[in-house]
Order: C-alpha cells, then sequence, then structure tokens
C-alpha cells in the first residue's frame, strides 16, 4: 500500500489545513466545510495524475484539439455523515464518477473494544473500476477497512485510493496490515498526526469533523 502525505509538499493544501485546524476558525461551520472540500479537490487534482489517460479528438469552431481524457471508471464513495464535504470536493473534479455512500459509526462493544456499526449502503458495481473512498479523519482506520470490505460485495475494483483529511500512524499501520499491504491500494492523507489519544481522538487533529461541519449531534 502507497501512502501519500500531501502536506510534505509546499502547496496551498497547507493553507487550507492550518484553518480547519484553528479554533479561532472553525466556529464558522460553512468556512470549515468549504476548506475540506478544498482539501478534496487539492486531493482530486493530485490523484487525476497518476490515473489512465487515452487521447480524444474534439471538434472546436475552428479544427480539431487533440485532448487526453481520463479512461478509468471511477467510482467515489463516502461514510456518512462527516465525509460529505471531503467527497464534494472529489466529485467537482471527477464530476463524471459514479457515487457510493455508506453509514459507519464506532461503539464500545460488550469486551471495552471499539467496533464498526455500518447500517446502510447505496453503490454501483465496482468491478474493474477505481474505487475512491473520502472520510476525512483517520483514527484508528477501522472505519475505513469496514468501508472498503463492505463495497467489495459490489465486486473487485481495478484499484482502489483511501482519502482523509488527517491520519495518525497507527491507521497507517492498520491499513497496511488488514489489506495486506496490498499494491492495488493507495492511502492519501493531507496530513499525518502523531497521537491518538484514549478516547480514540487524533492529536493535535482538529476536533469532530462531523460535528464542525454539520452542529453537534445528540
Amino acid at each position: 500500500m502507497k501512502v501519500i502525505n500531501l502536506s510534505e509538499q509546499n502547496s496551498v493544501l497547507n493553507h487550507f489545513l492550518r484553518e480547519i485546524r484553528d479554533v479561532n476558525i472553525q466556529t464558522d461551520s460553512l468556512r470549515f466545510r468549504t476548506n475540506i472540500e478544498r482539501i478534496g479537490e487539492v486531493m482530486a487534482i493530485e490523484m487525476s495524475k497518476t490515473l489512465s489517460y487515452e487521447r480524444t479528438d474534439v471538434q472546436t469552431p475552428l479544427g480539431v484539439a487533440p485532448v487526453n481524457t481520463i479512461s478509468e471508471p471511477l467510482v467515489l464513495a463516502t461514510i456518512l455523515r462527516a465525509g460529505l464535504p471531503l467527497y464534494q470536493g472529489f466529485l467537482r473534479i471527477f464530476d463524471h464518477a459514479e457515487n457510493a455512500f455508506l453509514s459507519a459509526f464506532r461503539r464500545v462493544n460488550e469486551q471495552g473494544g471499539l467496533e464498526i456499526v455500518a447500517e446502510y449502503m447505496a453503490a454501483p458495481s465496482i468491478e474493474g473500476k477505481t474505487l475512491v473512498i473520502a472520510d476525512p479523519m483517520l483514527a484508528t482506520g477501522m472505519s475505513m477497512e469496514s468501508s472498503y470490505l463492505a463495497l467489495l460485495k459490489h465486486g473487485k475494483p481495478r484499484h482502489t485510493h483511501l482519502c482523509c483529511t488527517i491520519g495518525t500512524p497507527q491507521a497507517v499501520d492498520y491499513l497496511r496490515k488488514a489489506l495486506n499491504d496490498s499494491p492495488d491500494v493507495t492511502l492519501w492523507c493531507a496530513a499525518v498526526d502523531p497521537v491518538l489519544n484514549e478516547k480514540k481522538y487524533i492529536v493535535p487533529g482538529l476536533g469532530d469533523a462531523g460535528d464542525l461541519c454539520f452542529g453537534t449531534k445528540l
């Protein structure tokens, strides 16, 4: 599994990262959502450089222009609700893609450990297609793994791109092991933070992305 940490490069993405982390800016939920969407757009453009292309001839008013266009069928997937703004950023760039939606949440089981509960999925076939899963916070990696495995019920993708705003080394290691370090999977992170605390929140992180986007839930 290839891991790409975009914050290691100097780009405007780091400006958006700074703003979504800033407690003084986070109070503006519209600005927070917009910056998450912008991160998705930047990540999608970087990802587009790794896809396959084919030449297409386009008729203009004055002649024919050759253009290289993406030749891979794409499926964009996200985990409700927190994943929606990041997914929206990808959809603005890959507006020709098919789409999939899943629900997943964490809860403490009877043994005191965390488990992921999935209750809903709407997805097309992903057989032979390029799958992109967008989820902003990659804390343990369990939600991402659960969503990926659920989508495999709809076929085997040609390649899978797992995309997050902020991840942790623990989640990266977990996904490497869970997915057998598959060469057919790429993990994209806008940033990787060093610590996962006892409540499974990323530190320094940014807090609860879903609440910051859409308001505090009960």
